[in-house]
């Protein structure tokens, strides 16, 4: 079917809502052919796309599609996985609220028991939420740190983890089954109430889940009133849920910087409502400095991910990475806390410093694809067969899980773990910059750092894909005092030894990228987001020093962008 075909069947639906239609009217001809040239897919992270008119947009007939396909699934599972429902939650987007009561009158038709919360929740607290109702399925309604035009749709499995790929492709097939996603019936909300189908869920998840964020401390009697915190939702749906956190466990020296704690769907005091973007920062470190804050914590606007600034030894505020602050929570754990065939989850584009710090306190690592499910995926099979205990797991993009009473990375749990992470490295005279060069010094000096090539459209699409083939054929790189040793195509699941051409298979699901490894812990991966139209380019490194290992990480990255022959 070509795209005009479905442009011409939403253009001629006489009942299409009023709002749609008139963008509809307003769509270029290219713009037609973006929203309409296939329909919106799962990537890692769920279903995520710009708002707007269009089977390659989300709107609500978009919504009722990915809803009906859920209800189809549940159906398969049979009368006790209907009664157990559907819970979802809602982030403060455009279009949030509504897209979640959606969900709900779709399966009402279906006689699928929905649990909506009354306001905005932050993605734990709905991972959370699904094991603690003991719901069939969770739906989380939120496009992470994505501008504010996007929105989105996760699903959830009765374990509280994202679907993992196979599930996730056996609900595609029942969303692709809906034919046409303009007549899908639904019920009304005073039809679901009648017909016992809605629940409406206020504090009393929030509380059950604050009590097992309580149970996290590993010392109640350290001192924590001489810590200073700010901390910023970024816009988001974290004020509460931290603010609790933090206050429960004795952290009463808190201050929000509160222009960012309205829930704004347009993020209006960020350019980018991301906090690894050190931008997302910048009212925080004025309140920083107003305060003589100690520690600076900002989350994004779902709360699965969370940035921090300390102090540096200049006495100006630096933003941690996602790998640096992971190395930190790692290692307290670690410090805290002894495992029985413990084990770090990792993802292939994380840094190598926690397999350092694992390994110094006998503890296994493994890796994982990018993708938070196949993180929550590993744990799920510890629990199953005994043989592992997880004890942390954490990817560079700013998102951690410490408990597995979440099943998704839980910026509010981290929050709590880093205030008193840096209170207790405090007690013993460092902030959490200091403890971080003592790790270097005891591990070694790594350094990462990520280049975003952003391509949007059909012909972005098709650059995306052009730039990985021509990475796949290379087997050499110029690169000063390095030596290229490995090449891992995930898209053949093939391990090749450059010197010597022999392979070896890779044991993960098959994903489109390719990494580099070369001698002296230094490595380079590329891959297309799940999420937004960009390819992503990873360098990683470890030196002596900071500038050794500074210097390595520009060369590497010279000599790999120089192989990008498509215009960007």
């Amino acid at each position: 079917m070509d795209w005009k075909d479905d442009y011409n069947r939403w253009m001629n639906n006489e009942k299409l809502e009023a709002t749609l239609k008139g963008q509809l009217y307003n769509l270029t001809e290219s713009e037609q052919e973006e929203a309409f040239h296939q329909p919106i897919s799962f990537g890692t992270g769920g279903m995520r796309g710009e708002l707007g008119p269009g089977i390659n947009r989300m709107n609500v007939y978009t919504i009722r599609k990915a809803a009906k396909g859920l209800a189809l699934h549940i159906e398969e599972k049979g009368e006790e996985w209907k009664e157990k429902g559907v819970v979802v939650a809602h982030d403060p987007r455009h279009m949030s609220k509504q897209f979640s009561l959606e969900v709900a009158k779709v399966m009402g038709v279906h006689g699928i028991k929905t649990y909506l919360f009354t306001d905005i929740r932050p993605t734990p607290l709905l991972s959370f939420a699904v094991r603690h109702l003991k719901t069939a399925n969770g739906v989380m309604i939120t496009a992470s740190h994505n501008p504010p035009e996007y929105n989105g749709f996760k699903v959830y499995n009765e374990d509280g983890g994202q679907l993992p790929l196979e599930p996730s492709e056996q609900l595609m097939d029942k969303v692709n089954s809906v034919e046409n996603e303009l007549t899908i019936p639904v019920l009304t909300e005073e039809e679901l109430k009648e017909q016992n189908l809605l629940n409406w869920i206020e504090g009393e998840v929030d509380q059950a889940y604050l009590r097992k964020v309580e149970t996290m401390s590993y010392d109640h009697s350290m001192p924590k009133d001489d810590l200073s915190i700010v901390f910023s939702p970024l816009h988001g749906t974290a004020t509460s849920l931290v603010e609790q956190g933090l206050k429960q466990q004795g952290f009463s020296n808190l201050t929000l910087v509160k222009e960012q704690t309205v829930a704004d769907p347009n993020f209006t005091t960020v350019s980018s409502p991301n906090p690894e973007e050190h931008q997302a920062f910048a009212k925080a470190i004025d309140y920083g400095k107003q305060n003589d804050a100690q520690l600076l914590i900002a989350t994004d606007p779902d709360a699965d991910r969370l940035g921090v600034a300390v102090k540096d030894d200049s006495g100006e505020y630096r933003v941690l990475t996602g790998n640096q602050l992971g190395a930190l929570l790692l290692d307290y754990v670690l410090r805290h806390e002894s495992f029985n065939d413990g084990v770090m989850i990792k993802t292939i584009v994380t840094s190598e410093m926690g397999r350092a710090i694992a390994n110094s306190y006998g503890v296994e690592t493994q890796d994982v694809l990018t993708g938070f499910k196949f993180i929550s995926e590993k744990i799920k099979q510890f629990e199953e067969t005994n043989e592992k205990q997880f004890v942390f797991g954490y990817e560079e993009s700013y998102g951690c899980l410490i408990k597995p009473f979440a099943r998704d990375k839980d910026a509010v749990q981290a929050t709590v773990m880093t205030a008193e992470m840096a209170a207790y490295w405090q007690k013993q005279g460092y902030n959490l910059y200091e403890a971080l060069q003592q790790l270097y010094k005891q591990h070694g000096y790594f350094l990462e750092d990520l280049h975003s090539v952003k391509l949007a459209g059909l012909e972005g699409q098709e650059k995306i894909n052009q730039i990985l083939e021509d990475f796949k054929q290379i087997n050499e790189f110029n690169v000063d005092g390095l030596k290229l040793e490995y090449k891992e195509d995930y898209s053949t699941l093939q391990r090749t030894n450059v010197q010597t051409g022999n392979e070896e298979p890779i044991n993960l699901p098959k994903t489109n990228a390719i990494k580099f490894k070369f001698d002296q812990d230094t490595w380079c991966c590329l891959r297309p987001s799940g999420t937004e139209p960009k390819i992503k380019f990873y360098f990683a490194v470890k030196g002596e020093t900071e500038q050794q290992a500074q210097d390595k990480l520009t060369a590497l990255k010279q000599s790999i962008l120089d192989h990008v022959k498509v215009e960007v």
